[in-house]
């Protein structure tokens, strides 16, 4: 066996198997273990589906490619991997479903997946066997289908080997240790006695300078043994196999087409043919997790036992949907595990903590993903960056606050939410709260209904603190929900008097030491700000694009407080460690911290917010303290809010007159109260999330993970005056060299009146896609749907006509000026 390669993929599943194939296509000498015989996991009792539709946009751009690659493997291996192009047809029977296809139908037009709408008529004509009387319509992928899960695993194995992969079975890992320069992979050669997989004395230790693990249902074990967490644990999914069914059986002898995939979304079910009988996959309720803490060593290609009941409801709507199933009796049924993440993406990209070590775990759709997967991964491990933003599937997405039972909770729950309606403001209640800033209860009680973002919970909107028993603030919508009008009254208390936003769960970093100066001018664009003085920067990737935004307060020479994404703490701090350890050689000693959950953070916003921190502030003089001589625009300075020793950094994420309050989280509820005692009578309102999210796009401000990311430059996201091209930084040549491929714009939209953009619809010009919306909304200052998001060059100019994509028609839309609100930011600049 091969003891020295450049990659080792542990793993021999479709996921897997798709990394080998293309890390061997990029030219890598790879070597892919399996502890047992390829597709033995969950792959072997896949049901095979290629579901399209997704409501990420990396996900959706994983599937696709999957969905072409596996088209092109027969004619390069010569082994037929079962693909039936049948079509994909999603069906709904509300409105609100069909909302849920609308909102879809643009991130697939972004995406360049092509789809259809069907009428129930229309549905009832092509294929007469489907009760349609009860249906709003039909979302259709005639280019889909499904694949054999074993046959796909197989072509892909085949083409891996033909680009001079190796494929080992029967090996199990059984430690990692990474020596600086390379990993080295302990392995023992299994054997199979009796029905039973069990070591043998043959054992080997590989060395591989890098190692991407895709080991499915054995990701807990994984984790162990590299020393990571992670929230990959499978759930138990069942589906049921039927006798022929003698009127299928009739229309497909009468030469009529296969039937397409069918998904009666509200019946959370998905069917499909099966050798004239149905396949019927339900996702039910009470589905629960299994393997949280390891799968047992005797379990192999093993199934659990079938729990009909549980699934009762959704095989009686089957019988409805296709009366002719009724009495078609049960050929086969499977009960297997398959894996869950808590939001149903799954984890690929770098382990937290660890070099040249690659995740691909937690796939629930894993057949669908791993072509896709392999194509995107292997551009990561080969070329630095992929061609599209795979950050929202990073790892590091869940941090070491997450626990093995708030994973099994989650991922239950995500389970059962497979066909639940996929609101854009959606907030998931299991497993929560959690992690809570000492104002929680406080905010409660005052109406603050919350979301959940990293774990902890922040306020997204104030509802009526003694609302009328029909009154449902959970209620979700893909127009403008219950929420929606608390929203604008918040913004408009921001624009107009004053607001309290907590954003305690921003991240927040202190970089310290003798080479933190040096460090961070080469780790960032922008200039440093002198001590005192704050500035807006970016960190980027190798290859120039946007990796991270900071908010960098100086306090001293070489002592510096980095604020960043509330989503991304551990995703922060893992690339500011290593690429810290990467530079210490050359800079000198820098400490790091992680300091997030030290300091809780209020941000008070608005005309008033001078007025109102005036009352409080402990100063020799106290009427000039928050001046603009002794404190300008973009500083920061200590001071004291009543007993409560507070940190203030004059910015405003809102375009208004304010200040970031930083203040020890021990003492928050004492700064609480002293706020909103101040605030009452200049009419300050508490604000939540959505109202700050309407408020930044009034003024262009650029939000990570939505208008920045990995796939666009800082230059390309109109960020000009926030790089420095007189100092030397990492991605600099490589984001010279990219160019400006797309622009990032802000548009005003007339678009309809009960329905705001979410951030994820298509820009056209002329019926052509020219772009899309990375964020979206309501603009209270124009009265009017706001967005953000890129278009090419050309169409970047002021006044240039465009259309947005809503509700499946075309709204007219314009591209305006950077900080449509207050351009010249005179409001935030007000002196008194």
């Amino acid at each position: 066996m091969k003891t020295h390669v450049k990659a080792l993929v542990v793993g021999g599943g479709a996921v897997g198997t798709g990394i080998t194939y293309h890390l061997a296509k990029a030219g890598w000498d790879v070597l892919q273990v399996e502890r047992d015989e390829l597709t033995a996991g969950s792959t072997w009792h896949a049901a095979g589906l290629l579901p399209l539709f997704n409501m990420s946009y990396a996900t959706t751009h994983i599937h696709k490619y999957s969905v072409e690659f596996y088209k092109s493997l027969e004619a390069e291996t010569g082994l037929n991997a079962g693909f039936s192009i049948c079509g994909n047809l999603r069906m709904a029977q509300t409105d609100a479903r069909m909302d849920e296809f609308m909102l879809y139908s643009s991130v697939a037009e972004t995406a360049g997946v092509y789809h259809e709408f069907l009428t129930p008529a229309q549905i009832k004509e092509r294929w007469p066997l489907v009760r349609t009387e009860d249906l709003k319509g039909a979302l259709f992928h005639p280019q889909d289908g499904y694949i054999n899960p074993a046959d796909v695993t197989q072509a892909m194995a085949k083409g891996a080997r033909q680009l001079g992969a190796t494929i080992e079975r029967k090996i199990q890992v059984d430690a990692y240790r990474w020596t600086g320069s390379e990993w080295i992979v302990s392995v023992t050669r299994m054997a199979d006695v009796g029905g039973n997989l069990v070591p043998t004395d043959e054992k080997y230790e590989i060395h591989a300078e890098h190692v991407v693990t895709a080991t499915g249902n054995h990701a807990q074990r994984t984790a162990k043994l590299l020393g990571i967490r992670t929230p990959a644990i499978p759930v138990e999914h069942q589906y049921i196999v039927t006798e022929p069914d003698p009127a299928l059986v009739a229309w497909r002898k009468a030469g009529n087409a296969e039937h397409p995939v069918l998904r009666d979304a509200d019946a959370k079910w998905y069917v499909r043919e099966e050798r004239g009988g149905w396949i019927l996959g339900p996702y039910e309720r009470n589905a629960p997790a299994r393997f949280a803490y390891g799968v047992p060593e005797s379990f192999r290609a093993d199934l659990f036992p079938l729990d009909l009941e549980r699934i009762e409801a959704e095989y009686m709507s089957m019988i409805h949907r296709i009366p002719t199933s009724e009495t078609v009796g049960l050929k086969d049924d499977f009960n297997g595990p398959i894996c869950y993440t808590p939001d149903g993406n799954p984890l690929v990209g770098p382990a937290p903590g660890l070099r040249n070590m690659w995740l691909a775990e937690g796939f629930s759709f894993g057949i669908t993903a791993a072509g896709g997967t392999g194509y995107y991964l292997a551009q990561l491990m080969t070329q630095g960056e992929a061609e599209i933003d795979m950050a929202s599937l990073d790892p590091k997405r869940y941090g070491n606050w997450m626990t093995t039972e708030y994973a099994v909770k989650k991922n239950e729950e995500c389970y059962e939410h497979v066909f639940i309606l996929h609101h854009p403001d959606e907030e998931r209640e299991a497993a929560r709260p959690l992690r809570t800033a000492p104002v929680y209860d406080k905010q409660k009680a005052l109406g603050a209904q919350f979301g959940q973002v990293n774990g902890w919970e922040r306020p997204i909107y104030y509802g009526p603190k003694d609302a009328p028993e029909d009154f449902d603030h959970n209620a979700r919508s893909f127009r403008r929900g219950a929420w929606w009008q608390y929203a604008v009254e918040e913004a408009k208390a921001i624009r107009e008097t004053a607001g309290l936003i907590d954003a305690t769960a921003f991240t927040k970093h202190t970089v310290r030491g003798a080479g933190a100066t040096a460090f961070l001018d080469w780790f960032t664009c922008n200039a440093l700000p002198k001590v005192g003085r704050i500035n807006l920067t970016y960190a980027l990737t190798p290859a120039g694009t946007t990796r991270t935004e900071y908010t960098i307060v100086r306090n001293g020479e070489n002592d510096y407080y980095l604020v960043s994404a509330g989503a991304w703490t551990d995703y922060d701090a893992d690339y500011l460690r290593k690429c810290a350890e990467d530079m210490a050689p050359k800079f000198g000693h820098i400490e790091i911290n992680d300091v997030t959950t030290q300091w809780g953070v209020f941000a008070i916003a608005g005309p008033n917010s001078r007025k109102i921190l005036a009352e409080l502030i402990r100063d020799a003089e106290p009427e000039t303290a928050l001046s603009n001589k002794r404190f300008p625009w973009l500083s920061a300075r200590r001071i004291e809010l009543g007993m409560v020793p507070v940190n203030a950094i004059r910015v405003a994420y809102t375009g208004e007159l304010g200040w970031e309050l930083h203040h020890p989280i021990e003492m928050q509820r004492n700064l609480w109260e002293q706020l909103l005692k101040a605030g009452e009578k200049h009419g300050m309102k508490l604000v939540g999330a959505r109202a700050q999210n309407w408020l930044r796009q009034e003024k262009s401000y650029r939000a990570f993970g939505n208008e920045l990311g990995r796939d666009a430059t800082p230059l390309e996201a109109a960020l000009d005056r926030f790089v420095d091209l007189n100092k030397d930084f990492q991605g600099k040549e490589a984001m010279l060299a990219t160019g400006i491929r797309s622009k990032c714009v802000t548009v005003l939209i007339d678009g309809p009146d009960d329905t705001d953009p979410w951030g994820k619809e298509a820009l056209l010009k002329d019926g052509v896609k020219v772009g899309r919306l990375t964020s979206g909304g309501y603009s209270v200052a124009f009265g009017k749907q706001i967005g953000m998001g890129y278009v090419s060059p050309e169409l970047a100019e002021v006044g240039t006509k465009l259309k947005v994509k809503m509700l499946l028609k075309e709204w007219d839309a314009e591209v305006v000026e950077d900080s449509p609100f207050d351009p010249k930011n005179v409001k935030i600049r007000v002196d008194g």
